[in-house]
């Protein structure tokens, strides 16, 4: 059963970089005529250059922008247009774990408090043992609940976005970028911590990249974004193997490959 699915998506955006004439901004189209479906359970990759439109794919998948055209459904409930209080019931359904867990958490609350917030508005139980049993999933120590986000590593920060998210048990997460600007190790460490939580929870995964390899590695299907428009998508396995499209082609060419092991001939 499909679980989040986007009919003939399009979103437009007030074009910040002109002036405004008379009263009203001109229209940018990031994202046209998307249709996309994500399963219970699956992972879906989704790729693209910069400016390719799959971050706004993402974040309108979680309604936290209004489609300007088409249908999105989740759960077999249409979304599309839903307020933000009748949203208010699902939110816990679908959380997002951002590219940049710096700017994400906010700097003046601790650990504990981004925990208890989360974890409080949607009434569920907020106690110093809840939060440390969430903090223990991904890899953290109760003592970082005292701490603030700027005496965490980059790693441990993206953990803390993975913990809240997870917090809510949900069904649908989007992963934004989450292990860009990590050394290799830390990618690895949080990538098997995401892995491993998924199949876990049984949740339906977005995962939005720019890499390949991971992708590759992580998901069960892939969609390649160019544009603002999906320009192929299909099994990861079969799109790797044979890539209908000269785009796909060429950012699987660009994939590097590993560096040569000692005994390697």
């Amino acid at each position: 059963m499909m679980l989040v699915e986007a009919r003939n998506i399009s979103l437009d955006v007030p074009d910040m970089g002109h002036q405004v004439l008379f009263g009203q901004r001109r229209r940018l189209r990031i994202l046209q005529n998307v249709s996309i479906s994500i399963a219970k359970g699956e992972t879906v990759g989704i790729v693209g250059e910069s400016g390719s439109g799959k971050t706004s794919l993402g974040r309108t998948l979680l309604r936290l922008y209004e489609p300007s055209e088409g249908q999105l459904v989740f759960d077999g409930e249409d979304i599309s247009h839903k307020s933000r209080e009748a949203l208010k019931p699902l939110r816990r359904r679908m959380q997002m774990i951002f590219q940049d867990p710096q700017s994400s958490l906010n700097p003046r609350h601790t650990i504990g408090g981004i925990l208890r917030g989360a974890l409080g508005l949607h009434g569920l139980d907020s106690r110093t043992a809840a939060r440390e049993a969430i903090l223990a999933r991904v890899g953290l120590p109760p003592s970082a609940l005292n701490r603030y986000p700027h005496q965490l590593s980059g790693g441990q920060r993206q953990r803390v976005g993975i913990a809240r998210a997870i917090a809510l048990k949900p069904d649908f997460v989007v992963a934004d970028e989450i292990v860009s600007g990590l050394d290799v190790s830390t990618q690895a460490q949080v990538l098997d911590l995401l892995q491993g939580l998924k199949q876990e929870m049984g949740m339906a995964l977005a995962f939005i990249s720019h890499d390949l390899s991971v992708v590759r590695h992580l998901c069960d299907r892939v969609i390649i974004m160019r544009a603002g428009e999906i320009a192929e998508e299909g099994k990861t396995a079969d799109v790797f193997a044979a890539p209908q499209t000269d785009f796909t082609k060429t950012l699987i060419d660009c994939i590097p490959l590993p560096e040569p092991q000692p005994g390697w001939i």
